[in-house]
Order: structure tokens, then C-alpha cells, then sequence
């Protein structure tokens, strides 16, 4: 019995030593809270935003420079790729990593979104709100309510472009992994945080743009996105990639070196890729039809709005069926989610047209109507006698009136 008890220490020494993930009972995460470095981290679908890990998801962090995800996507959706941007002498000394734009530079807007995304230019990021907004504050309103109209953030407040630190710039690793999954849906923002590699020809710096998401070489199928670090917020990173039609988007924040921010992140993509996928479980209005009740002809039925799709634990496969309350049920494994379908009422069938007379009343009984009709032949019949009675009458007034005459 000693014997075996130490032969199975051994065992768990050498797999926890070689990294060798240890199974989890049904149900429970392949990754543990505390096999991460991050303080807060969290892992969705990038399709369908369903939540396959999280780490303390809502606790406030600074951010750092994940903030410009956000400066970007909105420069991109708001503003105009030719405009000529100015820049200013506020721009011009912005603190931290730059892309050293000289003032008084003239520079496109879509140049400037490169510089900030890529090369995370702090010096961009200023060009972009003042050009935007006028000025940096006005811009970091404006930001915070598209953001909450937009991506429907509710744990996010932005003091500025760039992410340096402000007591009052904060988010939540929840609220990133919303905007980069928003943000990732525009091509042209895509195309950019993809980019690993660019000519920069600038007034005061002329050289190569090299993509600080060190992710896009070294990790397979990486797509994105932005990394950061202050000394306040630590090292944050948010990173995507994708296998086939499956797109996984990690957050991890307040990780304590670059080297534990990206270890997090890539267990983190490891682990939705190698355990999940990404299915189509409905076409944009594709219908559904509602069990009638017994003795019913009507049958309701219900149509999908957009494309539906599912994260499902890879070799299952998704159960779909409609519920009893109109909406698209979908099990597979653990999942368990529904989704809101529009709703067809079968046509009214519009009700035969009854004209009434006195001849034929359609909604009276049988009974009813031969009364009514016998009455109506028993008056014509009277008034055809009372005519007869007084034409004969008639007729004898008159020959009595001859006969005297004659006599």
C-alpha cells in the first residue's frame, strides 16, 4: 500500500512538472483561476461572444494601451481615412511610445490609425482625438458614449486616447473582450491590428512599423489585437486568432511581465481552439413551425432574424429544436442557449359575407326561415282574395245599375 501511495505522488510530481494538464471533472474548467498570471482574464467566441473562461471578469484595471482598440474602431467609424490630420505641439510631445510625428506634420487619418494600432503611438492617438473632437477630453466623452451605445460597455470609463494612466481611465476585462469582439468585425480595423509589418515615411522618423503584437508571429492563426503596459496598470494584452471558421478572443490585465501576459493568453486561445467550435445552427430566415394543438388547423411559425451560430465543445453535436415559448433552444454538451425568433402568425381567413332579406335570413334556423316564408305567401294570397272580392262587387253594382236602367 506504501508502495502504490508513492508511486502515484511520483506520477503527479512528474506531470505537474512537465505542465501535463491534469484532468477536470465533467463540467469544471480545463484551466484553473490560478494557472494564469493576469489578475483578471477572460476568453469568448469571437462569433457568438459566449464566455468560455473568466478570472475575476468585472474588477476595475487600468488598461493601458488596449485603451486605443477603442480610439481605434471609433476613428475608423467616425471619421473620414483622407482626412488631413495637423499636428499639434501637444501631439507632437506626447509622453511614451510614439511615432515621433513632427508638429505642424501633415499626416492621414488612416496613417495616423496604423501608427496608433500597430506601433501603439501615443502621439497618434492625441492627433486622433484633437483632429476628432477638438480637444482630448471632448474626445474621451464622445468615446465613452459611442462605446456604451455601440458595444453596450457598462464597466468602462476612458479618461483619454491612449491609455497613460489617469485615476480615472478604468475598465474590466469583460468590457475588453466586448469592444475587441466589436471592434474585429470591421474589415478595415481587422486588416490594420493584423498587419505585421508597414513602411512608415514620416516628417521626423522615417522607418519600418513592426506590430508590438508579438502574437501575430509567433502564435498560429493569430489575427490580433494590441498589448499594453504603465507602471500602474501592469502588462495587458488582448489577443484573437482563429482555426477554420472558430475565432477566440483573450483578454488578460494587470499580468506582472510581457513574457506572463502572453503565456496567459496563449493558454488561454489554446484552450478554446483545442476544445470548441464555432457552428451555423440557423441561416438568416430559416423557420421553424409550432406543434398545433389538437383539433387546431392554424399553425404558428418562426424565423431566425440573422445567422445563429453556436460555441460547442468540439465532436458534438448541437441538439436544436423550438421551444414552447418561441424561442430557438440549442444543447450540445454543457452549452445550454436559446435564441429570440420572429414571430408569423398564420392569416386571418375573413368571413363569408350573409345578406339578410325577408326571403332569406342566413342566420336564422330552417324553421324559422319557412314560417317566415309561409307568412309572406299567406299575406299575398289574402290580398289577391280582397282584390278578387272587390272586383266582383264591383262588377255586380254595375249590372244592377244597367238592369234598372233598361227597365
Amino acid at each position: 500500500m506504501r508502495f502504490l501511495l508513492t508511486y502515484l505522488l511520483v506520477v503527479v510530481t512528474v506531470m505537474v512538472n512537465l505542465d501535463v494538464p491534469v484532468a477536470f471533472a465533467e463540467g469544471a474548467p480545463a484551466i484553473a483561476p490560478d494557472q494564469l498570471f493576469g489578475e483578471s482574464a477572460i476568453l469568448i467566441d469571437a462569433t457568438t461572444g459566449q464566455v468560455l473562461f473568466e478570472k475575476n471578469p468585472h474588477v476595475r484595471l487600468y488598461p493601458a494601451s488596449i485603451t486605443k482598440i477603442a480610439t481605434g474602431i471609433y476613428a475608423i467609424e467616425k471619421g473620414n481615412p483622407d482626412d488631413t490630420v495637423t499636428v499639434s505641439k501637444k501631439a507632437r510631445f506626447e509622453e511614451g511610445t510614439r511615432v515621433y510625428l513632427g508638429e505642424g506634420e501633415q499626416v492621414s487619418l488612416r496613417k495616423l490609425e496604423y501608427g496608433l494600432l500597430m506601433h501603439s503611438g501615443n502621439d497618434a492617438a492625441t492627433a486622433i482625438a484633437e483632429h476628432m473632437s477638438g480637444t482630448t477630453e471632448q474626445f474621451a466623452q464622445e468615446l465613452n458614449a459611442y462605446l456604451a451605445e455601440k458595444v453596450g460597455v457598462t464597466e468602462t470609463h476612458f479618461a483619454n486616447a491612449h491609455g497613460l494612466h489617469d485615476p480615472n481611465h478604468y475598465t474590466t476585462a469583460a468590457d475588453m473582450a466586448k469592444i475587441a469582439q466589436y471592434a474585429m468585425k470591421n474589415p478595415i480595423f481587422r486588416q490594420i491590428v493584423g498587419t505585421n509589418r508597414l513602411p512608415w515615411d514620416g516628417k521626423e522618423w522615417k522607418s519600418e512599423l513592426i506590430n508590438h503584437n508579438k502574437l501575430l508571429r509567433d502564435y498560429p492563426g493569430a489575427t490580433g489585437i494590441k498589448n499594453g503596459f504603465t507602471d500602474q496598470a501592469m502588462h495587458t494584452l488582448v489577443g484573437s486568432a482563429k482555426r477554420g471558421d472558430t475565432e477566440m478572443i483573450a483578454v488578460t490585465m494587470k499580468a506582472a511581465s510581457s513574457n506572463y501576459a502572453y503565456k496567459d493568453v496563449v493558454k488561454l486561445l489554446d484552450f478554446g481552439l483545442n476544445g470548441y467550435e464555432t457552428k451555423q445552427i440557423a441561416a438568416k430566415g430559416e423557420r421553424y413551425t409550432e406543434v398545433s394543438s389538437p383539433g387546431s388547423d392554424s399553425q404558428v411559425t418562426y424565423s431566425a432574424k440573422d445567422d445563429l451560430y453556436a460555441t460547442v465543445p468540439k465532436g458534438t453535436e448541437p441538439l436544436v429544436q423550438l421551444a414552447s415559448d418561441g424561442q430557438l433552444s440549442v444543447t450540445a454538451g454543457a452549452l445550454a442557449v436559446s435564441y429570440p425568433l420572429e414571430r408569423h402568425d398564420p392569416p386571418v381567413q375573413p368571413k363569408p359575407t350573409v345578406i339578410a332579406s325577408a326571403l332569406a335570413l342566413d342566420d336564422s334556423p330552417p324553421v324559422a326561415r319557412y314560417s317566415v316564408l309561409i307568412a309572406w305567401l299567406g299575406m299575398n294570397l289574402f290580398l289577391i282574395g280582397c282584390a278578387i272580392a272587390r272586383s266582383r262587387k264591383a262588377r255586380r253594382v254595375r249590372q244592377r245599375d244597367w238592369q234598372r236602367r233598361v227597365n
